[in-house]
């Protein structure tokens, strides 16, 4: 769900003609999902990771609700008076939060994974939000909210991306490797050595 939302900021950015905090977001964005993509390869290639908080990569997950409930809280509350924006923005920390922890919940994230991914998505939003708050020409509505309407009523029937086999695919290529390393090689006996 959050994928579509990131390309609905984007839409609503560009309808709007804010070129400038559509390539901010963008790029934002797109350094935050790399770093998730880097660590995930990381460990998957190479086992790089660490075992001792049971770190094998940022949660994709978490990251991207953190960046973008926060940043389209804000812009749908930018022309509200400012109690409206700070309650727009932190609607959408609280949600990113509860979304973090619902993959510890689910136990598909260790909660180091969970919280540095809730953490790296929270300073994506918060630069985005930084430098939109410093734009006076942002010039969104809540007829470009209208607009994005069709982008939500997709995301029920759109089937989501194995972007997990991808990264896998990805990583073992890159270490050669026949299998992509896992959390249980942690924790397998070590062989004796004499």
């Amino acid at each position: 769900m959050t994928g579509p939302i990131g390309v609905a900021i984007v839409v609503w950015l560009m309808a709007g003609k804010s070129w400038r905090l559509a390539a901010i977001w963008v790029g934002l964005y797109g350094v935050g999902m790399a770093l998730v993509v880097i660590t995930k390869m990381a460990f998957m290639g190479w086992g790089i990771g660490v075992q001792s908080v049971d770190f094998a990569g940022f949660s994709g997950h978490a990251m991207r609700a953190s960046a973008v409930f926060p940043v389209a809280g804000f812009l749908i509350t930018r022309s509200s008076p400012p109690w409206a924006q700070i309650l727009g923005s932190t609607a959408g920390v609280l949600l990113a939060v509860l979304i973090s922890l619902s993959r510890i919940y689910t136990q598909s994230h260790s909660p180091s994974e969970a919280w540095t991914g809730c953490l790296l998505g929270l300073i994506v939003a918060g630069a985005f939000i930084w430098y939109a708050s410093g734009e006076h020409h942002l010039a969104l509505s809540r007829i470009l909210a209208l607009l994005c309407v069709p982008i939500f009523l997709m995301m029920p029937h759109v089937q989501p991306v194995p972007a997990e086999q991808w990264i896998a695919k990805a990583a073992l290529y890159l270490s050669g490797r026949d299998h992509p390393y896992t959390r249980a090689m942690w924790h397998a006996p070590r062989p004796q050595t004499r």
